[in-house]
């Protein structure tokens, strides 16, 4: 089994490497390729998209600049049906739309929108940046051993505004406002927060998605 970690130049992809190579050796997930290749996207078992920065520019850098790549991920997840899981913004470019400087289109996998993050308490800062607890609200396999309560590491200033809460599978709360944390639907998968930073939590995370057998 192959799982690529896309590269679009978007961030630091070394810790996220570490991470799911350590998983992938404890639960037996296969090979962990970090990789901008469009024939490596095409016969990934599994596909994962981080991202760090804006919205629009991650857009660009993945649709724009790198116009096989974003097909290939497409066939892939969409078409073959290959689990998929975003991270930060990888996660916010499954929404339908991002408002970070300009509206910009996104996958359209998640009914939801990303919008900036207003507390009602103005004291509290953006970015929202730290450890918060998660809320449970449904079940899924990627939760598997996940509780209400485990913690997870948030940076970030927009967040998805959910249409629906159908498709969110944990939030965390930042005064008295949800932050959306976790999505999925159908093969996809998305965490507002970093897996890779999050401890056991976050590791626990990435295990049950290269286990995750939709």
């Amino acid at each position: 089994m192959l799982t690529v970690l896309i590269d679009t130049d978007s961030g630091n992809l070394h810790s996220a490497e570490k991470a799911f190579q350590r998983m992938a050796r404890e639960v037996d997930g296969g090979s962990i390729l970090v990789s901008a290749n469009p024939e490596d996207v095409a016969r990934a078992d599994r596909v994962v998209l981080p991202g760090d920065g804006a919205f629009p520019a991650c857009r660009r850098a993945l649709v724009a600049d790198r116009q096989a790549l974003h097909q290939a991920l497409l066939e892939t997840v969409e078409t073959r049906g290959r689990p998929f899981l975003g991270i930060c913004v990888g996660m916010q470019l499954m929404a339908r739309r991002g408002f970070e400087y300009e509206e910009t289109r996104g996958f359209g996998w998640i009914d939801a929108d990303v919008v900036p993050i207003e507390p009602q308490d103005r004291t509290l800062k953006v970015p929202h940046m730290g450890w918060n607890d998660l809320l449970i609200d449904n079940p899924h396999p990627v939760l598997d051993g996940l509780i209400t309560g485990d913690h997870a590491y948030f940076v970030h200033s927009y967040h998805m505004r959910m249409a629906e809460t159908d498709q969110r599978i944990a939030h965390c709360e930042y005064g008295a406002d949800e932050i959306t944390a976790i999505v999925a639907n159908g093969t996809c998968v998305g965490t507002q927060f970093h897996p890779e930073k999050s401890q056991s939590a976050g590791l626990r995370l990435i295990a049950n998605f290269l286990g995750w057998k939709p």
